[in-house]
């Protein structure tokens, strides 16, 4: 069997995140995959009236990719690149919890999610050379403990929650609530990889040279 070869660093297309969350970052790494720039954007992320969660979540995942396109589109080195955006919305029902910036917002989410089921939805965009994005949507049940306000207290004190979406982050600390999860477990953390690898793969990303690059 013939070894396909490794493709050259400097032919290998440019990727770009559209994020400057060390989480989606991390996920992105975790896939094999190295962005060449991250090119985040200051958005107003809150919802619009009577806003469903999937709407906001899709909607704001495809702002960040508009801004970051543009941004890579006016430089030479990144022109031809390819650009991965993506959003993270917790909902209980219709309502929509904040990515908790103040101790008070952080402790209404978690005696909201004390002992019940929430959703998590996380929606990637892509778009390569021809301007042609991709999205996919992902929605993820999970299921906290009942937190007592001891814990409640200390994980405040933590202060992993600030600004998580929903006031707290599965890949730390708060793991320990979880009783049950549904669906995409990295989606909760940032990024869904295997969307996010099925997109790029579908745009023509080299995804499988990275690897062998890495190797």
């Amino acid at each position: 069997m013939t070894e396909t070869s490794p493709i050259p660093q400097a032919a290998r297309p440019k990727l770009v995140l559209a994020s400057a969350s060390p989480r989606r970052l991390a996920l992105l790494q975790q896939a094999g995959l190295e962005p060449d720039a991250l090119l985040p954007a200051d958005l107003d992320e809150a919802p619009l009236k009577s806003e469903k969660p999937r709407d906001l979540v899709r909607r704001l995942a495809r702002a960040k990719l508009d801004v970051a396109v543009a941004a890579a589109r006016g430089t030479e080195e990144l022109r031809q690149g390819y650009v991965v955006a993506a959003d993270t919305v917790v909902a209980v029902g219709r309502r929509i919890l904040p990515k908790a910036e103040v101790t008070d917002e952080a402790a209404a989410c978690l005696r909201l999610l004390s002992g019940r089921a929430h959703r998590v939805y996380t929606a990637v965009c892509v778009v390569g050379p021809k301007d042609r994005p991709r999205e996919r949507l992902v929605e993820t049940r999970v299921r906290f403990k009942r937190l007592s306000a001891r814990e409640i207290d200390a994980y405040l004190a933590s202060g992993e929650w600030r600004g998580k979406a929903g006031g707290y982050a599965i890949q730390g600390l708060a793991g320990s609530f979880v009783v049950k999860l549904v669906g995409s477990y990295s989606a909760v953390v940032g990024l869904p990889l295997y969307e996010t690898v099925g997109l790029l793969e579908g745009e023509g990303y080299p995804v499988r040279g990275a690897w062998r690059d890495a190797a």
